[in-house]
């Protein structure tokens, strides 16, 4: 069976995820890494695990990627404070 490559998850790892049966949230963490460094270049992450959420999240909101995927959409909502010599005030 030929299935069409979906643009926010093209190697079908959340997907997968939702499937395996007993995941941890651990292993969930490591898919996700994967999922994130996989992602094509142009498609914004904050879009993409909104979609991934809504998705299978909604269907399974007690699965650990569930939570890992509200994670990852939570940290990239909150602003990063910069830190060192680029936040001090130049001469």
């Amino acid at each position: 069976m030929i299935r069409e490559k979906d643009q926010f998850d093209p190697k079908g790892l959340i997907r997968e995820s939702y499937r395996i049966e007993g995941i941890s949230a651990g292993e969930c963490r490591t898919i996700f890494l994967d999922w994130a460094l996989g992602l094509p270049e142009g498609i914004e992450q904050r879009v993409a695990l909104t979609d991934l959420l809504s998705r299978y999240g909604a269907v399974d909101p007690d699965h650990p990627m569930s939570g890992i995927l509200a994670e990852g959409l939570h940290a990239i909502a909150q602003p990063k404070r910069r830190g060192g010599w680029k936040s001090r005030p130049r001469n």
